[in-house]
């Protein structure tokens, strides 16, 4: 079997010399890969071209509908993918990760589009006065790069690496150009089939490539995005080449790092944090067959229970079963091919200068199912560096398989020194079940590590682990790996959008962002807000309400009422030294009479209000005083139906701006109402 590239619209057999692709379990020739002959100028061209325009069209809303349509099309079909994923060397819980770990990627960013706004593009922020008079303000929006994201991934994770990425672009409007590493290409191709053959995507939002992509980057423009995940030195060249500096591509790198795990001073042997160090450092060096950026490769505990982890450690390695990874029992697969191992026991070699093996073997493994001389099959190792600042081998070596190095240290001052010995990685963690040790630890050691877990018993259950990055959290490292960010929820989606400061009256900042500013040209309507359907109301349409004096009894009647008797507004006598002048009003009375004031009481489109933002009390309200509301349509966010028997509606936020006789706003805040639509179809 010859695999495919997908270019142009095209899938594509690559001509020329074919790289074999083997099973990491057996031995066998699976079949093989090229991309000579691709045209990879062209490639980028037609993703800008084609795939961008229609990408950039469609709203958040609409883009987060078609990333779920995706991710469930593609759950219909995940056990084909499973069955090519044991090639790998995975196991079920391994293939898990990486399949239904990557489509949860898809689902994830999905729901940011109810968070990013009905437009195709993201207006970042507040709006920022600039005048004095309010005539001139300041905004930021965030449009879609008109370019193309480059993703060259790693061997380790062929589904989860792509989709992780894919997602985050696609939410941005920016189509892509994949390539996964050639040795586990041949999963990444059976899952992009089914996207091609799904029609879900617009055209031209997905092209990949399975054999070599050496000159591609010659083609980058300033409006692409590239991103690499796999080796500290490979990404160090890529980031260096000529087109990335002379055209400023944004380049995010997520390398592999030397990412620690840490045993709390308090985590002593027969403590529920000493029982899960144990078993996540087992499940670190074994999942993925230690293939992974994420796995902790040093592993620190205190010097006076070194001896008791190592046993434990030693334990715990020693009950799982390796070998072919679709038999039963079988916990622990193959590394991905012959070169890994390789490549795995060279840099074992070197760790060896300052440590010793204490579990484990470089040179035999008992496997079941399977024959280990045909397979990329190892041991875990586990290996022993008694002084850490002598040998420093072991934050400077990564052995990307089942090794890690155990080493001890004397206290948690000394424990966040030696994590920063590896120069920056992508994740630590400690286990304690003592809060100040967990603020000591991430106070001094955040500034080196992209991520940090505090494990102990109390979130055991519903933790995710050392090594699993979030689709909704930051994924990435300063240093050695990398110094860039992935995912993130909307902080991933940013790496794909410009962000441009808009500067001019503020009705033309709400005609551009369509979100009211104050200050704006407002519609004041005929009729109320309240009796109009969401495809009736228009940003800036607005009703000015009826006037309300405030009184004292107003005050005496909402304490009363509330039993707020703060001193401010029930006692005269104690304002001495404050800010106020009289008894005031409270700030919730306020509110809440605005809301008597601007709500069309009988039954129309509005369906509830269920929420408000951005409540601020500005002026003090005296008895004497009268206050007055312009109530004015701030946003509208459409919403989809979840069932065809559900009430097509969207969001509109409202902004209540309530003042007093002199004009000047006294309190303001935005609501959010559910209205129903005209069209029942939607």
């Amino acid at each position: 079997m010859q695999l495919q590239n997908y270019t142009c619209g095209e899938w594509v057999a690559g001509a020329g010399k074919q790289s074999e692709l083997v099973d990491a379990v057996s031995g066998e020739l699976i079949g093989t890969t090229s991309s000579t002959g691709l045209d990879f100028g062209r490639m980028l061209a037609y993703g800008r071209e084609v795939g961008g325009p229609p990408l950039r069209k469609m709203t958040f809303p609409e883009r987060g509908r078609m990333l779920k349509a995706l991710a469930l099309y593609l759950m219909d079909r995940k056990e084909s993918y499973y069955e090519l994923s044991y090639r790998t060397g995975a196991t079920k819980a391994d293939s898990w990760v990486d399949i239904e770990g990557g489509i949860g990627n898809l689902f994830a960013n999905a729901s940011l589009r109810r968070v990013l706004g009905n437009m195709p593009f993201y207006v970042d922020g507040d709006a920022i006065k600039t005048s004095k008079g309010g005539t001139f303000i300041g905004h930021h929006i965030m449009v879609p790069k008109e370019g193309v994201a480059v993703h060259i991934n790693a061997f380790n994770f062929p589904i989860w690496g792509m989709l992780e990425k894919v997602a985050v672009n696609w939410m941005a409007g920016v189509p892509a150009v994949v390539k996964p590493a050639t040795v586990t290409s041949y999963l990444t191709e059976a899952m992009v089939k089914d996207i091609v053959a799904s029609g879900i995507l617009p055209e031209g939002a997905l092209q990949l490539i399975v054999g070599s992509a050496e000159g591609l980057l010659d083609h980058v423009m300033h409006q692409d995005v590239v991103t690499f995940t796999g080796s500290a030195s490979t990404g160090r060249m890529l980031k260096k080449h000529t087109r990335i500096v002379d055209e400023s591509v944004p380049f995010n790198m997520e390398a592999d790092s030397l990412n620690a795990i840490v045993l709390g001073p308090d985590a002593t042997p027969g403590t529920e944090e000493f029982d899960l160090f144990i078993k996540e450092v087992g499940k670190e060096m074994t999942l993925k067959c230690g293939q992974r950026c994420t796995g902790a490769r040093r592993i620190l505990v205190p010097q006076n229970v070194l001896e008791d982890v190592q046993i434990a450690i030693g334990k715990r390695l020693g009950g799982t079963v390796i070998g072919d990874p679709r038999v039963d029992g079988v916990r622990m697969g193959a590394l991905a091919g012959q070169t890994q191992r390789n490549e795995v026991k060279r840099a074992l070699d070197e760790l060896l200068k300052g440590s010793q093996i204490v579990y484990g073997s470089a040179d035999s493994v008992d496997v079941k199912g399977a024959d280990a001389s045909k397979g990329a099959f190892m041991s875990p190792i586990l290996l022993l560096n008694a002084d850490p600042w002598k040998n420093q081998q072991s934050h400077n070596v990564e052995a990307f398989g089942p090794v890690s190095t155990l080493m001890p240290y004397t206290d948690i001052d000394d424990a966040v020194a030696l994590t920063k010995l590896g120069k920056g990685s992508l994740c630590a963690s400690i286990a304690t079940y003592d809060e100040k040790v967990a603020q000591q630890f991430v106070w001094g050691a955040a500034s080196h590590h992209g991520r940090m877990l505090i494990l102990n018993r109390e979130m055991a259950k519903e933790n995710t682990g050392h090594g699993s990055p979030l689709a909704t959290l930051v994924h990435g490292g300063p240093g050695r790996a990398g110094g860039g960010e992935e995912m993130g929820g909307k902080r991933g989606v940013m790496h794909y959008l410009q962000r441009t400061a808009i500067q001019g009256h503020p009705s033309t900042i709400t005609a551009i962002t369509q979100q009211y500013q104050q200050g704006a040209r407002m519609n004041i309507t005929k009729q109320h807000t309240f009796r109009m359907h969401f495809e009736e109301l228009h940003v800036g349409d607005t009703v000015i309400t009826d006037i309300h004096p405030v009184t004292l009894q107003d005050i005496e009647d909402f304490a009363h009422l509330s039993g707020d008797k703060f001193y401010a507004h029930m006692d005269a006598n104690s304002l001495e030294g404050t800010i106020f002048t009289g008894r005031v009003a409270h700030g919730y009375f306020i509110l809440s009479r605005a809301a008597g004031l601007f709500v069309d009481p009988p039954k129309g489109p509005v369906l509830l209000n269920y929420g408000l933002d951005e409540c601020r009390f500005v002026k003090p309200v005296y008895p004497g005083m009268t206050i007055q509301v312009r109530f004015t349509v701030k946003e509208k966010v459409d919403q989809e139906k979840r069932t065809p028997e559900d009430v097509a509606k969207g969001i509109v936020k409202f902004l209540v701006d309530v003042f007093d006789e002199t004009g000047e706003t006294v309190a303001i805040a935005t609501i959010l109402t559910m209205v129903k639509k005209l069209d029942q179809s939607l």
